[in-house]
C-alpha cells in the first residue's frame, strides 16, 4: 500500500505579500482556482493502490488544511500538528511511524504541499516506477530534468543504473545551489536534475535509516509521538518533545548517508512556484510576454508579472519585473531578483510588523475577520461568521466592543444574557464581560465590530470555553 505524506508546514517567504505566515502559499489558489495543497491532495486520488494521505502541518494552519480538504472532497487519512516546524526529516519519521499504524510497512511518498505539476499522467506513471524501486529495497528521490541552467535550485548527480533495464539510479552527490557557470555544466554534463524534495521509501526502511544515522532525532519524534494526544480530526505531537527534536531535512539527515538512495528521473513539468518568477513561469500571459491579475492596466510593459488583490494597479513602461499590490502592501522587484524578497521579508520581521504574517482579512475556523481602520484607541472591523459556527466564550482586559449585525442572524452571550440580533441590530460589550457570539442560520453571518481601549492587540483574548480547542 502506497500512503503519500503531505508536507505543508513551509512559510512561502519568497511570494510576499500574498504568501504569509499564517496563510502561506501552499494555501492560496495561485495557478487555478484550487490552492496548490488542494491541488497535491487531488492528484493522487483516482488510484486505489493509493490511501488516503496523511498531512504533517503547523498547528497555526490546521483548520485551512480540513476546511480545504473538506471543500474538495478529499479523504485525509490523519492532520499531524507541529507544535514547531523541525524541517522535513522529523515530519517524514513521525508520519512513517503512524502510516506503520494503518498498514503493514507501507510505501511513503513523500510530497511538498506547495508545487504544480502539470504531467499528471507522467507523474503517476514515475511513482509506479519509484514504488516498485522503494519496495525492492531503495530510498527514492525524484530528480526533474531541468530545462535551463536554474540558480535558485540544489541539484543531484546520478551515479549508475540500478540495473540495465532500470529507470532509476545510484545516487552519486548531493550539491548546494550553483552559481550560473556551475549550473550550465550541470545541464550540459546531462547527469544532473533538480532536486525536487519528492521521496518514496519503506516506513520501515526509512525509520531504520534515520534511527542509525540521527537517533537522537528519532527518539524526540517517538517520544512527541507517545506523548501526543487526539483533538478533534488532529494529532497533536507532544509539544516539548518535539521541540527539542533537532530540525533537518530528509536530504541532509539521510539521504547523503545512506547506501541505498536512487534516483528516478522525473518529465512531468514541475514548478515548486518558489518564487515571483517561478509563478510567472506557469502562468498564461498576454502578446507582451505579461501576467496581469486583478484589476491591472499597463501600457508598453513587457515580461512582468503583475498583480491587483483590490485597486486599480496602473503600470507604464515595466521591462520584466514583478509588481503585487494587496490591501496592506504593496512589493516591487526585478524579476531576476525576485529571490531576495526573503531578505524583505527578514527586516520586516526584524522590525516587527504585522505584515509579516497577517493579511487584513485573517481566516479562523469560524470565519475570517478584516479590519477597515485600526488608529489610537479605536478599531474597525468586518466580521463574517460561518453558518453553525461559534467563536470561543471570552473577554478582554482592555477593550469594548459593539456589535451591529449587517445580514444574518446573531446569538450573543452577554454576561448572564442572551440576546437574539437581527439586521440593523446592535450590542455593546463592555470591557471585561463574558461574551460569546454564534451563527445559528444557513446564511453567513455578517457584522461591524467596533473596539475601543486602551490596547487592541488579538493577544488581549481570554478564552474560557472554544471549540476549536485554542487556548489564550
Amino acid at each position: 500500500m502506497i500512503i503519500p505524506v503531505i508536507l505543508a508546514g513551509g512559510s512561502g517567504t519568497r511570494l510576499w505579500p500574498l504568501s504569509r505566515q499564517l496563510y502561506p502559499k501552499q494555501f492560496l489558489p495561485l495557478v487555478n482556482g484550487k490552492t496548490l495543497f488542494q491541488e497535491t491532495a487531488l492528484r493522487l486520488g483516482q488510484n486505489p493502490e493509493i490511501a488516503p494521505p496523511i498531512v504533517v502541518c503547523n498547528e497555526e494552519h490546521r483548520f485551512m488544511v480540513a476546511e480545504q480538504a473538506r471543500q474538495q472532497d478529499v479523504q485525509l487519512s490523519k492532520i499531524v500538528l507541529e507544535p514547531a516546524g523541525k524541517n522535513t526529516a522529523p515530519a517524514a519519521y513521525v508520519a512513517a511511524r503512524l502510516a506503520s499504524e494503518l498498514h503493514d510497512d507501507p510505501i511513503l511518498l513523500v510530497l511538498p504541499a506547495d508545487h504544480h505539476i502539470r504531467d499528471l499522467s507522467m507523474l503517476l506513471s514515475t511513482i509506479e516506477i519509484g514504488a516498485s524501486v522503494a519496495s525492492a529495497g531503495s530510498l527514492v528521490t525524484f530528480g526533474i530534468v531541468p530545462q535551463y541552467a536554474e540558480t535558485g535550485y540544489g541539484y543531484i548527480e546520478r551515479g549508475e543504473q540500478l540495473g540495465v533495464d532500470s529507470d532509476a539510479f545510484h545516487i552519486k552527490r548531493f550539491v548546494e545551489k550553483p552559481d550560473t557557470q556551475t549550473a550550465q555544466s550541470y545541464l550540459d554534463s546531462g547527469k544532473f536534475y533538480w532536486n525536487s524534495g519528492m521521496f518514496m521509501f519503506s516506513a520501515k526502511q526509512f525509520m531504520q535509516e534515520l534511527e542509525r544515522f540521527r537517533p537522537e532525532m528519532a527518539d524526540a519524534c517517538q517520544k512527541a509521538i507517545a506523548e501526543g494526544k487526539s483533538d478533534l480530526d488532529f494529532f497533536r505531537l507532544d509539544a516539548a518533545n518535539f521541540e527539542s527534536c533537532p530540525s533537518d531535512s530528509i536530504d541532509y539527515a539521510v539521504m547523503e548517508h545512506t547506501a541505498h538512495g536512487a534516483v528516478i528521473p522525473l518529465y512531468a513539468g514541475w514548478n515548486d512556484i518558489g518564487s515571483w518568477s517561478a509563478l510567472w513561469d506557469v502562468k498564461d500571459k498576454d502578446e507582451n510576454q505579461n501576467v496581469a491579475i486583478g484589476d491591472v492596466v499597463s501600457e508598453d510593459s513587457h515580461g512582468s508579472y503583475m498583480h491587483s488583490t483590490g485597486r486599480l494597479l496602473a503600470v507604464v513602461g515595466v521591462r520584466d519585473h514583478v509588481i503585487v499590490e494587496t490591501a496592506d502592501a504593496v512589493m516591487v522587484s526585478p524579476k531576476d531578483r525576485v529571490q531576495d524578497v526573503k531578505k524583505l521579508v527578514d527586516k520586516l520581521k526584524s522590525k516587527k510588523r504585522p505584515e509579516v504574517s497577517l493579511h487584513k482579512k485573517v481566516y479562523r475556523p469560524w470565519g475570517t475577520y478584516e479590519t477597515i481602520n485600526l488608529e489610537d484607541r479605536f478599531q474597525v472591523k468586518r466580521i463574517t461568521v460561518k453558518p453553525g459556527a461559534v467563536l470561543s466564550l471570552q473577554k478582554h482586559h482592555h477593550r469594548a466592543e459593539h456589535w451591529v449585525v449587517v445580514r444574518g442572524t446573531a446569538l450573543v452571550t452577554r454576561g448572564e444574557e442572551s440576546l437574539l440580533l437581527k439586521e440593523d441590530e446592535s450590542t455593546y460589550i463592555p470591557l471585561g464581560f463574558m461574551h460569546r457570539l454564534e451563527n445559528p442560520g444557513k446564511i453567513d453571518l455578517e457584522l461591524v465590530e467596533v473596539q475601543t481601549g486602551s490596547y487592541l492587540g488579538e493577544d488581549d483574548i481570554v478564552r474560557v470555553e472554544d471549540v476549536y480547542g485554542r487556548g489564550n
